[in-house]
């Protein structure tokens, strides 16, 4: 036993000292810079450097067998990068930051950071705050943070030049965006530095945008060409975002100097899939981006995409999934008859676009609600229905089970009824057995009366029993008690008849025979 104990710790010691070198052994893939500090969460850098280009933790050689996912995932887990104070970080590259998918803070302040490159911030969805103090950035575009959620962009020190580019820098300030309007920010104009709120473009504004129609109503199959102008200085970008669309679609653009593009979105053979579709133009310049949207509504004939048997839930439910717009009306039947809705039956079910999704609910169902429930769905463009078998509790009298098939119903799921083909096959056996037994007992009273015995055989009850014919031989009367001429035999309290067979004395008994 001591030795058995003696192995699990031993064992258990093994474990945690190869955990102890896994986690060294990750953590050493990666060096921290050396004029930085880093911890699993975050890099530090706030010592001079002269360095060129963006610290990245460096990855030692870990031989044929490291593995990328623990390295990614040790990118991933860092947070907060804090650098200053580097004055040879000129350029903020696309590649730089694209391994830190899990970044959130971003500090580089007192550099010399002049340029940032359009996608640097692409593979960083989670920042929120961005911290560009004292640099020597000259200009700065929206579009670095256009799929970013900011809740503060700092931008003290930074000196711009005055111009349509940082327009947007001014709008953002106006409206109190990231916490521009916290900050005093500058510009310089030619050989002054003013104010940011107080510099003038002529000619530098957002983007505005008009579309053809704010919503669209076509039929399936049908082809359609909307149109949106994008108006502004500098001239505005136009497109149709169709990302996710199902039609096929063309693009024709058009530029209208000077400040006019227009662009038409012709869609062929449009699907049903395509309903409730937003169809997005978007405009944009150097200042911003605006947008507006037409909706893509669809008409099609209603489907019944599900039509299940009952399911027992907190009440039984028969369920159903309908698509179609308009969206359809539903009406249901049993046995041909339309069911009215009542606090025992009734539908249940929600709208999701243009699905209709619910229960035919029953309360407490009996054999009476046994059948064929079709379901009719109907809009302007057309009627469908599908039927489907209910079977809830089994019929105490099933002579009187019948279940009516709805022949109309489309794609039905409708079962013959079962138990009336079972029910004949029941009275056909019954009946042929009565008859049999009807034959048999006219052939045994025609044919049993022919006993090689005579007449009559009578036998009594029990030996001790008071009936007339007891004394008679325990119950048997033979001819040789039998006078000659007409007699009788009693039986029970019943006198019958009996006529004799002189045939059948005359061979093997005498009774007048005297004995010897």
């Amino acid at each position: 036993m001591d030795l058995w104990f003696h192995s699990i710790r031993i064992c258990w010691w093994r474990v945690l000292f190869l955990m102890s070198v896994f986690q060294d052994y990750l953590s050493s893939m990666l060096d921290c810079p050396p004029t930085c500090s880093c911890s699993q969460t975050e890099i530090y850098c706030n010592k001079s450097d002269n360095g060129r280009f963006f610290p990245l933790l460096a990855l030692q050689d870990t031989g044929s067998n490291g593995t990328s996912v623990d390295i990614a995932e040790l990118f991933k887990n860092i947070t907060s990068i804090h650098i200053e104070n580097w004055t040879g970080l000129q350029t903020l590259r696309d590649v730089d930051m694209e391994l830190y998918t899990g970044l959130q803070r971003l500090t580089i302040m007192n550099c010399n950071l002049k340029v940032i490159q359009a996608r640097a911030f692409a593979q960083n969805p989670h920042l929120r705050y961005i911290n560009l103090s004292k640099n020597p950035l000259t200009t700065l575009s929206w579009q670095l943070f256009q799929h970013l959620q900011l809740s503060e962009l700092r931008l003290d020190g930074v000196v711009f030049d005055c111009g349509c580019d940082i327009r947007w820098i001014q709008l953002w300030q106006q409206r109190g965006e990231a916490g521009l309007n916290m900050q005093q920010l500058y510009c310089r104009n030619g050989a002054s530095k003013i104010r940011l709120h107080n510099m003038y473009i002529h000619n530098c504004d957002l983007p505005e945008i008009s579309v053809s129609h704010s919503s669209v109503l076509v039929m399936e199959g049908d082809n359609v060409t909307v149109s949106c102008n994008g108006s502004g200085s500098p001239l505005p970008e136009v497109d149709w975002t169709v990302s996710g669309l199902h039609s096929i679609n063309t693009h024709l653009s058009n530029v209208y100097w000077p400040n006019i593009h227009s662009i038409n979105l012709t869609l062929f053979n449009i699907s049903r899939d395509d309903n409730n579709f937003q169809l997005t133009c978007i405009a944009e310049n150097v200042v911003g981006m605006t947008n507006s949207s037409i909706q893509l509504n669809v008409q099609f004939p209603p489907v019944i995409l599900r039509l299940a048997e009952p399911e027992q839930r907190l009440d039984t439910c028969i369920e159903f999934t309908v698509r179609g717009y308009p969206h359809p009306k539903l009406r249901w039947f049993h046995k041909q008859k339309e069911i009215l809705q009542n606090d025992y039956i009734r539908t249940d079910m929600d709208f999701y676009q243009d699905y209709l999704e619910g229960c035919l609910t029953f309360q407490n169902p009996t054999h009476i609600n046994n059948g064929n429930y079709t379901l009719e769905a109907s809009n302007p463009l057309g009627t469908v229905t599908k039927t489907v078998y209910g079977h809830f509790l089994f019929d105490p009298d099933p002579d009187n089970n019948t279940v009516e098939v709805d022949p109309q119903s489309e794609g039905g799921s409708g079962r013959p009824d079962e138990d009336t083909f079972g029910v004949s096959i029941a009275v056909g056996l019954a009946g042929f057995a009565c008859v049999l037994l009807l034959v048999l007992f006219v052939l045994i009273n025609k044919y049993g009366r022919r006993s090689k015995f005579g007449p009559v055989a009578v036998i009594s009850g029990e030996e001790d029993s008071a009936s007339p014919l007891h004394h008679v031989n325990h119950g048997i009367i033979t001819p040789c008690t039998l006078d000659a001429g007409p007699d009788a035999v009693v039986i029970g309290m019943t006198r019958i008849p009996v006529v004799e067979n002189p045939q059948y004395f005359r061979h093997g008994h005498n009774c007048n025979k005297p004995t010897t």
